[in-house]
């Protein structure tokens, strides 16, 4: 069940739903492609790029016999000895880091353009001027993460761990599930968008439509899922 779970809050973090990444890209999408269509490859060059990650890394630790469990310290301290012990280790290790930079990069942009784009509705300002402003903000907001990795690495809360675990808990836990929770019913409910609307919406353009006799599964069945989830993530918590 906990190994469940764990994937389940993995595939929110990773599809960054329930935060808006996602449902901001959505908005960008022209009419001419089916927003059903476009999710449906998203989420499977997504789970393929993890699972061929997986082959590589996991093997890689086995191999070199070092733990892939070692949370952040995997790839700042577990693999660069991995590629010190291999062949053209440097090399490897250079490309690595490399691609990985590119990768956060782009993660960088898709996490930070739904503020930025909110910035922007909200109070009607210039794009370079949210960027600055969320640029600060971001900074400081940064800074417990930061000093947990020294100044800080004592603070812990019993049952979850350290700050980045502390902060890991507060997105993959409750923000992602919850965020999620909201928009499920935002879209399917009366009190929000509702069922035709959004059916309207997914539908439009070309591409794989959305299956309209999936209604009570996505207006009931996902929301009670979601709470599980939530409900589970807290589980180990207070065990």
């Amino acid at each position: 069940g906990n190994v469940v779970v764990a994937a389940m809050t993995q595939a929110f973090f990773t599809l960054s739903l329930g935060i808006g990444a996602m449902a901001i890209f959505g908005s960008y999408i022209g009419k001419e492609r089916s927003l059903m269509g476009e999710s449906i490859n998203v989420a499977i060059l997504d789970t393929f790029v993890a699972l061929v990650s997986g082959l590589i890394i996991f093997p890689a630790c086995f191999s070199f016999g070092v733990s892939p469990d070692s949370g952040p310290n995997l790839v700042f301290v577990t693999l660069p000895s991995v590629f010190n012990q291999m062949w053209l280790g440097q090399l490897w290790g250079t490309l690595f880091f490399i691609f990985m930079s590119f990768a956060a990069l782009s993660t960088v942009i898709g996490v930070f353009e739904n503020i930025i784009a909110f910035a922007m509705d909200q109070w009607g300002i210039s794009r370079k001027k949210a960027v600055a402003i969320n640029a600060v903000a971001i900074i400081i907001l940064s800074l417990p993460c930061i000093l947990g990795m020294n100044v800080w690495s004592g603070f812990q809360i019993p049952g979850i761990g350290d700050i980045q675990s502390i902060e890991d808990f507060i997105v993959s836990n409750n923000m992602l599930p919850l965020g999620a929770l909201i928009f499920v019913l935002f879209c399917t409910q009366r009190f929000g968008w509702g069922w035709k609307n959004f059916l309207a919406e997914a539908d439009a353009g070309e591409g794989m439509k959305f299956p309209a006799w999936s209604r009570l599964w996505v207006k009931w069945g996902i929301p009670v899922l979601i709470v599980i989830i939530f409900i589970m993530g807290y589980a180990p918590k207070v065990a």
